[in-house]
């Protein structure tokens, strides 16, 4: 016992390091994914849409399956073998580009590749965690995570936005391919113990079965996921629209786009860095309802954005907020999950949750692409407001806003 409780902390840096470098290369991606899309394949808003969504759509499908599994089998190797797979999937479009047959369907396949290893990768990295730090520590690292991600989001952008003005957009996704890779190295050489998977067959609907009702019946997790579902909606359209007001509407460069992007970076490290305090104070939940509140706040400013330099302004003052809202209610989210679901079922209610999360992005980014076309950039972001509104109001009116949530038993 003595030697593994040594070795967590040295397996938790080894672990947050591969975070740290598969972050970085996300957040390189975020500017040039929407660059190639929009001005190098010049895709319609509608194509906007469904490349949005492509990665979501696996959530759907393999979802549920993949948190059964999770709980199953050793969660190390299939974090190591997700992140290949991601590595292999955005390789691919770098690749198809070069050689001069790069087309929006081609990228499509892409990225349903990419989301289908990232369901199970998700889903073994949150359940991972707690065997890697005792949960007496975990809104710490947490914190040291979100704090992490935030600060990837800060240079990310930026760097991001140079290389696509300087390599172009196709060549800057290879850093984020890179990434993936040296995250799967650091993982395999993690040092966990892991209990052995049981030996009976996986009774699919039975173990799916108990994840969800752990997921949406328990009374502090269940509502926060309704709310949190609608929040993905809300998101999944507002980012869709956003990519098109900016380097459409307002001709943003890449450059100009990445530095809007590194405004929230810095702002989601603001955010994430006053967490641990703003949760000690007032409490998980409060803490969650608060930052719901400030989304619709946040997009009200994007959707009057006129299209001028005052219109720009907005535009960064807006993502600022959605910034700290984000890098706030992050850990305190993690956190209630971590502590309120059992060890054996955190792999179905991480890969439940995020199922639905992510269909749902997929259904508000596609919906988006079509309301772009049809009223506006400005009606999708007015839509957006409303539905950003409904999930602040589910947290406002559950449970959440109660001081001390996380004893709450559910049995």
């Amino acid at each position: 016992m003595g030697g593994a409780r040594d070795e967590r902390p040295a397996a938790f840096a080894r672990y947050w390091t591969a975070a740290a470098l598969s972050s970085f290369g996300t957040a390189i991606t975020t500017v040039a994914m929407p660059v190639l899309v929009v001005q190098l394949l010049g895709a319609t808003p509608l194509e906007v849409g469904v490349v949005n969504a492509a990665q979501f759509v696996p959530y759907a499908v393999l979802g549920v399956i993949a948190g059964v599994y999770t709980d199953r089998w050793c969660r190390r190797p299939i974090l190591v073998w997700a992140s290949i797979g991601r590595a292999l999937s955005l390789g691919a479009v770098p690749v198809l580009w070069a050689c001069g047959i790069l087309q929006v369907w081609m990228l499509v396949v892409a990225l349903l590749l990419f989301g289908s290893f990232s369901v199970f990768g998700f889903a073994a990295a949150q359940s991972l965690l707690p065997r890697l730090v005792p949960r007496d520590r975990l809104l710490r690292a947490n914190m040291r995570l979100d704090q992490t991600d935030a600060a990837a989001q800060t240079l990310g952008p930026s760097i991001g936005g140079g290389l696509v003005g300087l390599v172009g957009a196709p060549l800057a996704i290879v850093i984020d391919a890179v990434s993936y890779l040296a995250d799967a190295v650091l993982n395999a050489t993690l040092r966990v113990e892991e209990p052995r998977a049981p030996r009976r067959p996986a009774r699919l609907r039975t173990e799916i079965g108990e994840g969800m009702r752990w997921t949406y019946r328990h009374p502090m997790l269940g509502p926060l996921t309704v709310s949190t579902h609608v929040w993905f909606v809300a998101n999944g359209a507002a980012m869709t629209a956003l990519s098109l007001l900016a380097l459409r509407e307002l001709g943003f460069s890449a450059l100009t786009y990445g530095l809007l992007l590194t405004v929230f970076g810095v702002s989601s490290l603001i955010g994430a860095s006053s967490a641990a305090v703003i949760t000690g104070r007032i409490g998980a939940g409060r803490a969650i309802v608060g930052a719901r509140s400030l989304y619709p706040l946040a997009w009200i400013l994007v959707a009057v954005a006129p299209p001028s330099e005052l219109g720009a302004a907005l535009l960064f003052v807006a993502i600022g907020v959605q910034g700290v809202a984000m890098g706030i209610e992050n850990t305190p989210e993690q956190l209630l999950w971590q502590t309120l679901a059992p060890d054996r079922l955190l792999g179905r209610t991480n890969a439940t949750r995020r199922a639905g999360n992510r269909t749902l992005a997929a259904v508000g980014a596609l919906s988006a692409g079509a309301a772009v076309g049809l009223v506006g950039d400005r009606g999708a972001l007015a839509a957006t407001v409303v539905v950003f509104a409904v999930a602040a109001a589910i947290a406002w009116l559950s449970p959440l806003r109660r001081r001390g949530e996380e004893t709450l038993a559910f049995d």
